[in-house]
Formats: C-alpha cells, sequence, structure tokens
C-alpha cells in the first residue's frame, strides 16, 4: 500500500503496563472484542485525534507515552485522559500491542467523505466489494484496510476480481486467526480512500467466521438489528390494580398524577403480543428507582403541583418504586420478555437525586452549588454550566467530577444489571454528566459482567461532536440522533427542502460512523406530538407545553377531514425515514398508530390499545409493514447507504448489502412524483412514499 495513494494511516506500538491484571488476556479479548472507534486524521499532518476509550486496558489516571520512528516528526493523540507523543511510520493503523498480542485501530484520514463503497456480493468463505452509484468508474488507485474485531487481515486476502471488483477471502489458515474466526458473531469492517476521498466504510456480521447473509441468522444481541419501543410505565397499561397509589390531591391535576401503569402491564402486552405484532426486539422501560410519595414542582397556569410518575426523581436509586411493581414482577417482565426474544433496556438517572433522598440528607456536600459565584441561581443552564447546574429546586445535581460521589453512583447503576437480566441501559441527561463517569462505569461493567451483552444509548442535545464525545466503544454505543429529528420534522411538517434530511443522514455517517446504532426517533415524552403539528392542532411558533394545558389537542385544529388525512401521511413519511436510513429506529409509544398530543404532559396520555380511529388504524397497519420491511431485509440493517437523487420535495436514496438493494423514496410534496434513476422507473404519490 503506498503513501501516495493510501489513506494518511499511522501505526502506532502502544506498551501498555497494567499492574494487578493479566496483560496478554486482556490484549487477547480486545482483540476478539467490541471494534474500537476509528483514529482521525485532523488538519495538519502530525495531528490524529484518538476517539475511544478501552476500559479493561487503559487506567483512568494513564498517560501513556509512545516511542515511534517515522514519517512524521510528531504525531499526537489526544482523549480526555490520555496523550501520545510519538513518531509515525507506516500508514495504515493504530496497533496497541504488549509484546506478544495486538489489537489495531483504522485511522480514517482527513479528507472529504463521500458514498459510494458497497458489497456486491457473499459467500461462506468471501465478501466482493466495489463502488457504485457516483463513484463507480471514478475511484482512482483506491486503497482497502480490512479488520475482523480488532485483527488487521493481511493484505493478501485481497485479490481484484474485475475492473471494479475485489474479492476479500476469509478462509485465512494462519493460527493466529484461528479463534477469532470461532466466534459465534464478529464483524468485519472495510475501510477504502483514494487520493482525494474517504469512502464509506462496510460491516459485514459473520457467523463462525462466515458472512451472514440472511436476518434469520442474527439475534436480539445484533444491535443494528434492533426496533425499539419507548414507553412510559406509569401510562402505558395497568395490570395490578393493587399498587395503584395515585396522590390524589388537590393540587395536582390527573394529568401529571399517577394513573396506573405498572410492570405487570407490561408483562401482560408482551404475553398478549403485543410487540410481536410490531415486529419491536427492544423495549425502553423509564425509570423504575423509588420516587417521592409527595408532590413537587410547580406549574402556574393551570395551577399545579406534580408527582414523580414518570420515574425521573430518584429518592432510592437501587429501591423499585412500589407503584411499578415487585422485584419478582421486574424479573417476570425480563423472562417473559426474554421468552419473545425481546430486549428490556432501564432508563437510568444518573445525573440527580431528589431532595429527599436519604443519601443526599447523609451526603449534603455531594451536590453542586446552586448559585454561581456571580450570585445567579444555577439552575437550567443547559450549555453555559453543563457539568453542574440543576434540574429544578429539588432535584439537586451531584457533584460527579468528585470520584467518591462517581464511584457510588456507578455502583448504584451497575446494582440494576448486577441483580435483573436487562439488556442495556437508557441514560439520562448525559451532557451533564463527566466523560468520567462513562469511563468509571464502563469499566466496571466490562470487568464485573464481561459475559453479558450490553446496549447503551444516550440523550444528549448539542452539537454532533458533543454527542459523538460519548459514542465509542469503551463508553455508550449510541445516542439519540435529535438532529436528523428536529431536521425531520420541520421539513416534512413546513414542507422545506428535502435537502436537509439528505445532509442530515450523511452528517450523522460520517460523525457517528456509516453503521452507527444512533436512535431515530418519532418523537418522546419530551417532545410535542408531531402529527399535532403537521395538523396545525399545534402551531410551531407557540408554547407547545402551554397548549396542552389549555385546550384539546386533536391532529388538526379545525376538523378539516382532509387536512387529518394529510397529516397522518406526514407522521408515517417520519416513520419511513426513520426505519430505512442507517441507525435504530426508536417508537414512542402512540406514535405506530399517530396519537395526538402537546408537549408534557400531554404527551404522555394514557396508551390505548383499541378504538383507534380508521386513520389510526391505517397508519399503524402501514408501520407494521415498514417494521417488518426492517426486519427481514438485510440492506436495511447492515446495507451501505447512498444517496441517489434529492431535490426540494423527492429524496430517493439506496440501501446494499451483499448485491441486494433497498431503494426508498419519499415524496414531500402536495402532487405526485416521477423519475428514472439508473433505468428504473419511479412513482410516488403526494406525500407518500415507495420502497422498491
Amino acid at each position: 500500500m503506498k503513501n501516495n495513494y493510501f489513506f494518511v494511516y499511522c501505526v502506532f506500538a502502544v506498551f501498555i503496563l497494567l499492574a494487578g491484571c493479566n496483560r496478554t488476556e486482556d490484549i487477547v479479548a480486545l482483540q476478539r472484542g467490541e471494534p474500537i472507534s476509528p483514529v482521525y486524521a485532523a488538519e495538519g499532518d502530525n495531528v490524529l485525534i484518538w476517539t475511544d476509550y478501552v476500559p479493561t486496558l487503559v487506567p483512568l489516571s494513564s498517560r501513556l507515552e509512545v516511542k515511534i520512528s517515522g514519517e512524521y516528526d510528531i504525531a499526537k493523540l489526544a482523549t480526555d485522559s490520555m496523550i501520545f507523543n510519538g513518531h509515525v511510520t507506516t500508514p495504515e493503523v493504530v496497533t496497541i500491542s504488549d509484546g506478544r498480542q495486538t489489537a489495531v485501530v483504522p485511522v480514517l484520514p482527513n479528507l472529504p467523505y463521500r458514498q459510494g463503497l458497497t458489497s456486491f456480493s457473499i459467500s461462506d468463505n468471501s465478501v466482493e466489494i466495489g463502488f457504485h452509484g457516483a463513484a463507480a468508474g471514478e475511484v482512482e488507485n483506491p486503497s482497502f484496510l480490512m479488520i475482523i474485531q480488532n485483527a488487521l487481515l493481511p493484505t493478501k486476502v485481497l485479490k481484484m476480481n474485475g475492473e471494479n471488483s475485489w474479492l476479500i477471502r476469509l478462509d485465512i489458515a494462519e493460527e493466529e486467526y484461528y479463534r477469532l474466526m470461532q466466534q459465534e458473531r464478529t464483524y468485519l469492517r472495510v475501510f477504502a480512500s483514494d487520493e482525494h476521498y474517504r469512502y464509506n466504510d462496510l460491516l459485514i456480521p459473520l457467523q463462525k467466521g462466515k458472512p451472514v447473509r440472511s436476518t434469520k441468522e442474527l439475534t436480539r444481541h445484533d444491535n443494528q438489528a434492533q426496533i425499539l419501543y419507548s414507553l412510559m410505565v406509569d401510562r402505558f397499561c395497568n395490570g395490578d390494580t393493587d399498587n395503584d397509589a395515585p396522590l390524589n390531591r388537590g393540587d395536582v391535576l390527573p394529568q401529571v398524577d399517577y394513573q396506573g401503569g405498572d410492570l405487570a402491564g407490561v408483562t401482560e402486552k408482551i404475553r398478549a403480543g403485543f410487540f410481536d405484532s410490531l415486529n419491536i426486539n427492544t423495549i425502553w422501560l423509564s425509570p423504575l428507582s423509588q420516587n417521592p410519595t409527595t408532590a413537587w414542582g410547580l406549574n402556574e397556569d393551570p395551577y399545579t403541583r406534580f408527582s414523580g410518575y414518570h420515574g425521573y426523581w430518584p429518592v432510592y436509586n437501587t429501591k423499585l418504586d412500589n407503584r411499578m411493581g415487585t422485584p419478582e414482577q421486574l424479573h417476570e417482565l425480563l423472562a417473559v420478555a426474554h421468552e419473545h426474544n425481546i430486549n428490556v433496556i432501564l432508563d437510568y438517572v444518573a445525573n440527580h437525586l431528589h431532595i429527599e433522598s436519604p443519601t443526599l440528607k447523609e451526603h449534603p456536600d455531594w451536590i453542586t452549588d446552586s448559585i454561581l459565584p456571580d450570585g445567579r441561581r444555577n439552575f437550567e443552564l443547559w450549555d453555559e454550566c453543563r457539568l453542574t447546574t440543576w434540574f429544578d429546586v429539588h432535584i439537586p445535581t451531584l457533584d460527579l467530577e468528585r470520584e467518591d460521589v462517581c464511584d457510588a453512583m456507578t455502583d448504584t447503576a451497575l446494582y440494576w444489571m448486577q441483580e435483573y437480566d436487562f439488556d442495556g441501559y437508557r441514560h439520562d441527561a448525559c451532557k451533564h454528566i463527566p466523560l468520567g463517569y462513562w469511563r468509571m462505569f464502563t469499566r466496571k461493567l466490562k470487568t464485573r459482567l464481561p459475559e453479558r451483552d450490553f446496549w447503551m444509548i444516550g440523550e444528549t442535545y448539542g452539537s454532533p461532536e458533543l454527542i459523538s464525545s460519548y459514542v465509542k466503544s469503551g463508553m455508550l454505543n449510541a445516542q439519540f440522533d435529535f438532529t436528523v429529528y428536529h431536521t425531520a420534522i420541520e421539513v416534512l411538517g413546513k414542507q422545506q427542502s428535502m435537502r436537509r434530511i439528505a445532509d442530515a443522514i450523511e452528517d450523522a455517517c460520517r460523525y457517528y460512523g456509516d453503521h452507527h446504532t444512533m436512535g431515530n426517533i418519532s418523537g418522546n415524552h419530551d417532545k410535542c406530538r408531531f402529527i399535532s403539528l403537521a395538523g396545525g392542532a399545534v402551531s410551531w411558533n407557540e408554547d407547545d407545553k402551554h397548549a396542552g394545558w389549555t385546550r384539546q389537542i386533536g391532529v388538526t385544529a379545525d376538523g378539516d377531514k382532509q387536512n387529518e388525512e394529510r397529516a397522518f401521511k406526514k407522521a408515517l413519511l417520519l416513520e419511513v425515514i426513520n426505519l430505512t436510513i442507517p441507525g435504530v429506529p426508536c417508537i414512542y409509544q402512540g406514535d405506530e398508530y399517530g396519537q395526538a398530543g402537546a408537549n408534557d404532559p400531554d404527551n404522555r396520555r394514557m396508551m390505548r390499545f383499541g378504538g383507534l380511529s380508521d386513520n389510526e388504524r391505517r397508519m399503524r397497519e402501514q408501520v407494521v409493514k415498514l417494521t417488518q420491511l426492517r426486519k427481514t431485509k438485510m440492506p436495511l440493517l447492515y446495507g451501505d447507504y447512498c444517496l441517489m437523487f434529492c431535490d426540494h420535495d423527492l429524496l430517493v436514496f439506496s440501501r446494499t448489502y451483499a448485491g441486494d438493494t433497498v431503494i426508498v423514496a419519499i415524496n414531500n410534496a402536495d402532487v405526485a412524483r416521477d423519475i428514472t434513476l439508473e433505468g428504473l422507473n419511479i412513482h410516488v404519490e403526494p406525500n407518500d412514499y415507495c420502497i422498491l
């Protein structure tokens, strides 16, 4: 591989000294373990950005110096806890080594990103790759890097197979790959570039060394294959009336009091096949920690205080809220879900504790200062005081930059995984929690429960740079992609250019990887229901929380049937986007049938399992067709994304895996569209979609 056309890769020999642990076993586990995120070349030939964190190898306080000689004078890799200084050798990968075992990390070049790399076909022992779309025939002297998990494949496995085709052989005889190829699930990663571009990477799942051809070979532990369903336990289904305990206070309106949903209700719906009928294989439960039995907070118009029905005001972090159910009922829920091949992830709150918490009373110094040095109240300063600001007066923010506080809180988070058979977490308010917390927590999770498969997704509002700082193999697997969500609802609801959506999808691939598991949401418990925005029942410019308190929110403001049908079509187009682009689709309870509503608390109405209108029933039927397609089509799970066409109203893209291509056309106009692309005639009705 020649320097003049291969991307700006660098090899680093990292000699890791760990007191009290078996280095070889750790390195072997790393080589066969979860793929490490790539290193990025930054501006200037001597700057590389290390984007990952390896919790099983690197002590939290480590600063490693690396001696390397080569083409460049200095190479600097910076993380939040480590700085590497050295010299560059051959341009391929970062190599972590103890002298006996190694693991490699790809380095992505500082070149413009371009789509076009694809897999043409697969067999038991090989993968055929090449370029398609605009890149076909234009790639100049491409170079490839092939990695299985964190082991670099030798260049001899790659052979030219035609003018625009290369064959990667997987029947490798070398003993060092034998144990790797015997694993139940590994991943082949392929990176490519030429002198001008860095191309999208490929991800090919392998089962005992053989490429996976069908979704039937996948399990609920294959993260890219997830279809996520978000539910608020108190507002989902009441399966056990014995634990009903509303506050029944005159100063707490019914909308913000407990309404009886519980764990028994979720279990009941799993058994009844509700989630199976939607092709859901991952359920996200709202927080289950004990919340206060009294009312807190205040809304002045209308006047009401609030119960802790939502679960985000933990008093005891390791105690199950009695209104949600018993430990036995939670164990039963998890067992029944797993019998249905459904994962369950738990929403966990680490940023704060309720002021009634015995922990805070015992350790009053564990919280951040609510008054800033200039005398201002440190409340809701989300960006200015990101790591210290309080969410409200009754939920003080914990000072997680203190190691003793961080240690205690990571232990309480770990408790739920040790005590119950959860499959992962949805982490609340990630950006308000320092990175040190996530490093400590993932280190505990991976070292104390090494045999368990966990998937962790976080919630962060902010720039892609901030969001991606948490997304790495040693921290969170993913975060919710609010950029794609906000862009999509504005474009669909306001008739803006579809080019904005295309750009947001491409940005997500650039920042989080082409095969990321970022959550693509239909909405959530903090958002106005999109269908009510699309139908005009809620104005884009009004206070959407206040709207829900002051009037009954439906789909439209005037009851116009034609406008209502159009709003349902717009809501369905959002589901089409989420269920066909890279990432993990996430349906918020009720969005599958077009539940109307303003923002919190109106977006938290009790779930309906019957009595749907004709439009709601049709919406649900279409969503089921989409989830079935997502469930059964490998291109929609592991296929490379390629933009085919986009103008103001029409977006057309493809997903390709092993030569199998799914084409998605989305028409945001009030008139039909016809287009011919690559010899294929595509017709899309107004505010509709076509999948080929």
